[in-house]
């Protein structure tokens, strides 16, 4: 993954993020949701980009 690339990636949503916020009317709950749930999806998407979820998949809990 370019560095480019995820710079500008998060950027975009940055900015459709702060649209949404700033423009479109919901309650105060339902945006925090929103905000939370964008959030760990990009950090779930960093991570995998960057080869962290892989190493994690090594690892299984016990019964």
């Amino acid at each position: 993954m370019d560095l480019i690339h995820v710079v500008g990636v998060l950027i975009v949503i940055g900015v459709v993020l702060w649209l949404i916020n700033a423009f479109i009317p919901m309650a105060r709950s339902i945006k925090s949701i929103l905000n939370v749930v964008v959030v760990v999806s990009v950090v779930l998407w960093l991570l995998n980009g960057f080869g962290f979820l892989h190493s994690l998949s090594r690892y299984h809990m016990r019964a």
